[in-house]
């Protein structure tokens, strides 16, 4: 007998369709399987033969055939498992293929026939409906990360046994609801350094919350101890709260990428990924042979943090200029091409020398072409697409011994707050979440430039050799600023320190040693 059943593959971060058909026949005893299979989906045929079995299931001594369907879109993943399973169920006549008709299955199956968690579940069910689906049935674990989708009805299951018990009638499965304000509360209620604690550095403090409330490139040089990863691991607590839809963004890439709490079902706040400087490329960008989520696509609407910037191969780094550029990266292999979502706001520290010390020549002893050997490890054309660089100055015993605490984390995200919503109503009806994303074509309407600025911003972009893009970058700054400030004219105060922000790169990049 014949049966079909409804289930779901990943290619990148997009679920597509996977019908598994299932034929129970008269001929040569065997249990073959075919569609395009990795050797994870192979496997299968032991899983779902003994966890059958172990559920008091005994498959017939017949020809069983499975098929998953489209055949020209490789399966691979342990999530077909479920499905498989109940598609044979089916074509035995132990469940009613209407019953069937109508549902998306996902789940592992182990052999004692327990249903365990699998990857990509929010994606899945966000797209069930478009399969011709209104109801899911999901590994039990996985059920808080499918009820976030409110539009489909979605239920868990820990066996194959109360499968088999829920469509003879005989038992239900378990469902939930999820408040995604109190998974919000709870997620910001996580301790996080706090900026009361970092002492002095008041360049740096002003620079990471500017980066943040308009979500510009950051990069911070000093030397050692003096503050700038204290700096950015204290940025998550300034960060504005995401949006319903950003949240949704955020927890289908941490889905399909397997870095999804369970517990919530659901990222609420913003991500803050920080790789050590040993990642290969592929770590960094996405990839493998079948293309899944690099940190870059982790961080979609948060914070990438590069600590000793110059430490990373440069061939790891260099992957970064599409992206930054484009908010979005693109894996091409022979299987295919995936596009992964890439929005993220770089924060990157480094030190000015191998020691660390230039330009304190009374500690620094690295020749002239160390140096520069040492900076050249970041290329201009990445350099151009950082929006911010700031210089870190060494902590007096005055400064780091002083009693009152600095301004506190609340009080600065309290501004960026404001300062986001500014740009949301401006940018209402268009692509524009901030101010790092504007145009060319629409920077000056953002601005209104006036005759003394525009005067101000030719005087800058001469004297700092600014090129197109950066020129660019300073007004964005300075739109930022105007913001943080509640003015909704950029004035030459606000342009005048958005250039200052390129000082230092113009300093040990455009410097003679």
């Amino acid at each position: 007998m014949f049966s079909h059943v409804v289930t779901a593959g990943i290619r990148g971060i997009t679920a597509y369709k996977v019908v598994v058909e299932a034929d129970v026949s008269d001929g040569m005893p065997c249990f073959s399987m075919v569609g395009y299979l990795s050797s994870e989906v192979r496997e299968a045929q032991d899983r779902v033969r003994t966890a059958l079995r172990n559920a008091g299931i005994h498959l017939p001594v017949k020809r069983i055939t499975v098929n998953l369907a489209p055949a020209d879109q490789r399966k691979d993943g342990s999530g077909y498992d479920l499905a498989i399973a109940s598609a044979i169920l089916c074509a035995m006549n132990k469940i009613d293929q209407r019953k069937l008709d109508g549902i998306l299955m996902l789940g592992e199956l182990h052999l004692d026939g327990s249903i365990h968690p699998v990857k990509g579940v929010l994606e899945i069910v966000s797209r069930a409906s478009s399969f011709g689906c209104h109801t899911c049935i999901l590994p039990k674990q996985n059920l808080k990360e499918g009820s976030v989708i409110g539009d489909i009805r979605v239920l868990g299951a820990e066996s194959l046994s109360e499968i088999i018990a829920c469509f003879d009638g005989s038992a239900s499965l378990e469902s939930c609801s999820i408040n995604i304000e109190e998974i919000r509360k709870r997620q910001e209620k996580r301790d996080m350094p706090d900026f009361a604690d970092l002492k002095g550095q008041r360049v740096l403090r002003r620079s990471a919350m500017i980066a943040v409330a308009g979500f510009h490139n950051l990069l911070m040089i000093g030397p050692p101890g003096s503050g700038k990863s204290m700096t950015a691991r204290r940025i998550p607590s300034i960060l504005p709260r995401t949006t319903d839809e950003e949240m949704l963004e955020i927890s289908r890439i941490h889905s399909v990428a397997g870095t999804l709490r369970r517990e919530d079902g659901l990222i609420a706040v913003r991500p803050f990924r920080a790789p050590h400087h040993t990642i290969s490329p592929a770590g960094l960008a996405g990839g493998g042979l079948w293309p899944k989520p690099g940190e870059i696509s982790l961080a979609h609407r948060g914070v990438l943090f590069l600590d000793e910037l110059p430490e990373f191969r440069t061939e790891t780094l260099e992957i970064l200029r599409q992206p930054m550029e484009e908010g979005s990266i693109t894996i091409s292999r022979n299987s295919g091409t995936c596009h992964f979502p890439a929005s993220f706001l770089l924060c990157a520290s480094m030190n000015p020398c191998k020691c660390g010390y230039y330009p304190d020549r009374n500690r620094c002893r690295c020749s002239a072409h160390d140096i520069r050997r040492y900076l050249s490890h970041i290329s201009q054309p990445l350099l151009d697409r950082i929006d911010m660089c700031v210089e870190a100055e060494e902590l007096s015993y005055e400064q780091l011994t002083e009693p009152e605490a600095g301004e506190s984390s609340a009080v600065i995200r309290e501004r960026v707050e404001k300062a986001m919503e500014r740009q949301r109503r401006r940018y209402e009806g268009t692509a524009v979440r901030s101010n790092s994303e504007l145009s060319m074509d629409r920077i000056r309407e953002a601005c209104s430039l006036q005759e003394e600025e525009d005067r101000l911003l030719e005087q800058i972009y001469h004297r700092l050799k600014l090129t197109g893009r950066s020129y660019l970058k300073v007004l964005r700054v300075a739109r930022t600023i105007a913001d943080l400030e509640g003015e909704e004219k950029v004035t030459c105060a606000h342009i005048a320190e958005a250039a200052g922000y390129r000082m230092p790169d113009l300093r040990f990049w455009g410097g003679e040693w």
